[in-house]
Order: C-alpha cells, then sequence, then structure tokens
C-alpha cells in the first residue's frame, strides 16, 4: 500500500494542497474517462486548470503523479485486528479488492506495470514507500493469530501477502467488483489456509 498523495517534494514554493488536490482529482478524471495513454501532463493540466510547470514542481513525471493520484486512494487505516483471523483476513482482501478495482486503478494499473518493467528502480522505490510497511502490519497480524493458536507458528507471512495482492489484483483487472462479496469470502478461506501451514523448509 502506499503513502498518501503529496509525498514527493520537489524544487520550488511550498505544497499548496487546494492546488495538489485540484491536479490528482484531474488526474482520476483523465484515467477514468480517457484512459492511461491519453493522461498527460498537459492533459491534467489543462483539466485542472494550471500550468505545466506547477505540476512539475510537484511531480517529475507522469508515472509519479500517476502513482500518487492511484496509490493515495489507497491511504486507508489497516484493519484493526478482531481477535477472530478468518474475519481480519475477509476485511483485508475487501480492501484490497475495493482499491484495485476502482476505475482510475483498473485503468493506470497496467501501463505502469508496463514502465515498470524497463525502470526497476521507480518499482523499488514505490514497493519501500507502500508495500513494505503494509506486508509489517499483516505479519504483526500473523504473529497475534500464531500466540492465539489460529495460524501456524512458522506460517510463512509472505505467502499470505503474495496471495492477498496477486488474486485481489488480478480479479480486479479482470472483473472490477462483479461478484465481489464470494470472491472476497472464497480468497480469506484460502488466506486462512495458508496461515495455518507451515512454511516450507528449503
Amino acid at each position: 500500500m502506499s503513502a498518501p498523495p503529496g509525498t514527493r517534494l520537489g524544487p520550488g514554493r511550498p505544497r499548496d494542497p487546494q492546488l495538489d488536490a485540484q491536479v490528482l482529482g484531474a488526474t482520476l478524471e483523465l484515467l477514468v474517462g480517457e484512459g492511461y495513454q491519453a493522461t498527460t501532463i498537459a492533459a491534467v493540466a489543462r483539466r485542472a486548470g494550471v500550468v505545466t510547470t506547477s505540476i512539475y514542481r510537484r511531480w517529475p513525471s507522469k508515472r509519479a503523479l500517476v502513482e500518487d493520484a492511484i496509490f493515495g486512494l489507497e491511504a486507508f487505516e489497516h484493519p484493526i485486528p478482531s481477535g477472530d483471523l478468518r474475519a481480519d483476513l475477509l476485511a483485508w482482501t475487501r480492501l484490497f479488492l475495493a482499491a484495485s478495482a476502482h476505475p482510475a486503478a483498473r485503468s493506470a494499473i497496467p501501463g505502469l506495470l508496463s514502465e515498470y518493467h524497463d525502470d526497476h528502480d521507480s518499482y523499488r522505490r514505490l514497493l519501500d514507500r507502500g508495500e513494505l510497511p503494509t506486508r509489517e502490519v499483516l505479519r504483526e497480524l500473523l504473529a497475534g493469530a500464531v500466540a492465539d493458536g489460529q495460524a501456524a507458528p512458522d506460517c510463512d507471512g509472505d505467502a499470505v501477502f503474495e496471495l492477498l495482492r496477486g488474486a485481489t489484483l488480478f480479479r480486479a483487472l479482470t472483473h472490477g467488483t462483479d461478484g465481489a462479496e464470494d470472491f472476497c469470502r472464497q480468497i480469506a478461506d484460502a488466506l486462512l489456509a495458508v496461515a495455518a501451514t507451515p512454511a516450507a523448509r528449503s
């Protein structure tokens, strides 16, 4: 998951939250209405009613702008543990699916993934910024479940995360929110099974 929008500070004036909101809102509108390729810095500037230099002071590239626009949608609180691991995993699954199924995210993610293929450093920065903290929160949830006897003592937290992320992302991109609740329940059951399985030994 990601940090809130506006974490990149470029040269120039202090950030203006209202202008940031205009630009990010225009970016989301273009992604939904026109698609990733058509969401250029110039198009965003026109939609937001600003000049392109105002955008470049805040975001160094289109990719950086789109990342803040769509991953800022995920600036949510992680689910609070309830003491019931299956219910908690269901809450996580719903959260991941909802974020990935947002129309702007569905438009942008394929284009971003294509760009990351040739820009591993940017992808690594994105992971460090958002994914690693989320993995840690999930590990803490599983550690509590181990203490309660709801998960295997040496369950593979990374395997739980990878299944959660991969399943919800693919489902969001291919089906959106169609049949979301049945899907989320099935994935929560699968996650629970992984959590109950001891990690494989090499």
